[in-house]
């Protein structure tokens, strides 16, 4: 039953119509979710007693900063599965996790740097934690680069994967950063071992970002994989059956 499932996962029509049919399910809540928890974190929490209202951008830059990590593990185990076992609806997705990966990463960054700002007295340092989210972002635009670079889908499919899988070492490396090294990024105060050191009236909107952005990362997928099956299977007579009113 098992392998049935999962072979089924490897059926480019199975994979169209069931993204359709998903889709809504994450966008609609992630909306909700993440509607509530700005104004949960930008209105209604109190201010830091360090940093007064600068901290708020932590409702943007934290679940930023963790979709970067999800969204390229994701990508390097749907790589490894499309490499293993040869699963061309893997390596789509693979490729629709690449430019939303790269966003996410993209927008830690630069929230990161704002917040940085008035903390640290400058937007940019060569902690760990920053280097290596910026190494992140470099995996993720070199991974859409390589994919380019091939004429020919299955080489492209090949060579990107092991890039993605390669790369993935990075992750344990940036979760982990501000614990092996001197950092002058914050340890982390929600996702640790023991009890969050967040109040819960700043928490809980916060949690709702999270949740929220895993979601709208979900939706966001699940659009891009069915843009990709398409540009795939641009040939095949099932896309007619599929598209037709």
């Amino acid at each position: 039953m098992a392998w049935t499932w999962f072979h089924r996962l490897a059926s480019p029509p199975h994979i169209y119509r069931v993204a359709g049919r998903l889709m809504p399910w994450l966008a609609w809540p992630a909306a909700v979710l993440i509607v509530a928890g700005l104004i949960g974190g930008l209105v209604l929490a109190p201010p830091d007693y360090q940093q007064g209202d600068g901290y708020r951008i932590i409702y943007v830059h934290a679940p930023s900063a963790w979709m970067s990590l999800l969204v390229y593990t994701t990508m390097a185990v749907a790589a490894a599965i499309g490499l293993i076992w040869r699963m061309k609806v893997a390596h789509a997705v693979a490729a629709s996790c690449a430019p939303i990966g790269a966003s996410f990463t993209f927008a830690a960054l630069v929230t990161g740097s704002l917040w940085g700002a008035p903390m640290w007295g400058t937007y940019w340092q060569w902690d760990p934690r920053l280097t290596s989210e910026l190494i992140l972002l470099l995996l993720y635009l070199g991974y859409m680069g390589l994919r380019s670079a091939f004429d020919d889908l299955q080489r492209a499919d090949r060579a990107s994967a092991v890039l993605a899988i390669v790369g993935v070492v990075n992750v344990p490396i940036i979760h982990y950063s501000v614990i092996w090294w001197n950092s002058l990024h914050q340890a982390p105060s929600v996702m640790r071992l023991g009890k969050p050191t967040m109040p819960p009236s700043m928490l809980f909107p916060l949690l709702m970002m999270l949740v929220g952005f895993t979601l709208f990362f979900g939706a966001l997928l699940l659009v891009r994989l069915r843009g990709e099956v398409l540009s795939r299977e641009r040939t095949a007579s099932w896309i007619r059956e599929a598209l037709r009113p």
